[in-house]
């Protein structure tokens, strides 16, 4: 024979309150801002955005990287 085992989805009133008292402050933490640490921290002290020229740095980079390769397998 099988067991059977009533159960009921009914909540005493104290473990009501508790989830009411909970469920407000989840939604009380989740509307106030909270930071992302990032924006704040101090290692961006001192450090600025990329300017729209960083294109011209990467191609001079890349033509600088060729010209060694260039002058490194003409030399054998």
């Amino acid at each position: 024979m099988a067991l059977f085992i009533r159960q009921d989805d009914n909540r005493s009133k104290l473990q009501e309150r508790l989830a009411t008292e909970l469920r407000e402050k989840a939604k009380a933490r989740a509307e106030t801002e909270q930071p992302d640490g990032v924006a704040d921290s101090q290692y961006l002290e001192g450090t600025k955005a990329t300017t729209s020229l960083a294109w011209v740095w990467i191609a001079i980079i890349i033509a600088i990287a060729a010209a060694i390769l260039v002058f490194m397998f003409s030399v054998n």
